[in-house]
């Protein structure tokens, strides 16, 4: 009963995570996009170390191990950068919404990665929806101005690093487990990172109570907490009920972004997230062919950070 009780805790946080962490990235950029990035993977990072040295864990050190760090650092790198970039022009909701996408994303990949295609006629219908929905929101973002749309191209090149990066990870199939995973992503993305933000010449902005609180948040709690609870409840539910957390998400992102950050929420963008959604739901739910190696990349796909 008692662990009946944790799992249903730590679903729930999760959903709470994910549904905050887009609305967190955008308060976090006040200080510098760059540097909001930098903190909170920094500070992600920082903590999953006190992790293993408090719990004397250790990180596998073998060639495959550091093939799928450099995978999933390099994934962190490029699908993170493009989330940050593209918080400046749009709004959070938005985030979420598109980055719903991943799970159809990874499924397309998987066809020419993997060479695995279990796309069922419910799939391919949800698949055609997605994409429907994309283009309603493109049409939006361009009715309000050009930066909107370099925006959403910015999410949409995130949603595919993101994919990529756990497809390729699924390919070298190495006996590491997520936390592994994540920290020595971590390793290989936050010098990358810093090295992009020296580069850059990106002044560090103003610092405001919103946007401190916001990068400890993205980052010990959004990156380091959150992917440990992910993986738990993963190890505890089938992927069908885990998959409801891609759904119910984004909605609640739309709702936190209008009511705490005075986001509009048109007719045209709920079309095109209900659109992405019902895909979402009809690829996940209904395509029951195979869907354990699908949703096995999907799970990967966490460790860069999901809902950014």
């Amino acid at each position: 009963m008692k662990s009946e009780r944790m799992l249903k805790a730590t679903y729930l946080a999760v959903i709470v995570i994910w549904s905050t962490t887009p609305l967190a990235v955008q308060w976090s950029i006040q200080s510098g996009m760059l540097f909001g990035l930098m903190s909170r993977m920094s500070i992600g990072l920082f903590v999953l170390v006190m992790l293993f040295v408090v719990t004397k864990q250790k990180l596998s050190l073998h060639k495959d191990a550091f093939i799928a760090y450099l995978t999933v650092g390099l994934g962190i790198y490029f699908a993170m950068s493009f989330v940050y970039w593209s918080a400046q022009y749009i709004p959070s909701g938005w985030i979420s919404v598109i980055f719903g996408l991943s799970p159809i994303m990874t499924g397309i990949l998987s066809i020419f990665v993997l060479g695995e295609n279990h796309f069922t006629i419910s799939k391919t219908i949800g698949m055609v929806l997605g994409v429907a929905g994309l283009i309603v929101i493109f049409h939006t973002s361009a009715a309000i101005d050009m930066s909107v749309v370099h925006g959403v191209l910015a999410m949409v090149m995130s949603t595919f690093a993101h994919a990529m990066s756990a497809v390729l990870v699924k390919r070298i199939n190495a006996p590491v487990s997520g936390t592994e995973s994540t920290l020595g992503g971590l390793l290989i993305a936050v010098p990358l990172i810093l090295v992009t933000f020296l580069l850059s010449g990106e002044k560090v902005g103003e610092f405001t109570a919103q946007s401190v609180v916001s990068m400890l948040y993205l980052g010990a709690i959004a990156t380091a907490a959150g992917f440990s609870m992910y993986y738990y409840i993963l190890n505890k539910l089938n992927a069908i009920k885990v998959s409801l957390i891609t759904l119910v998400s984004p909605v609640c992102a739309l709702l936190l972004g209008s009511l705490l950050n005075d986001e509009s929420i048109t007719i045209s963008v709920l079309i095109g997230g209900g659109l992405i959604l019902s895909g979402l739901a009809l690829f996940e739910f209904l395509g029951k062919e195979a869907p354990s190696k699908i949703n096995s990349a999907n799970k990967l796909c966490s460790v860069s950070g999901k809902s950014s």
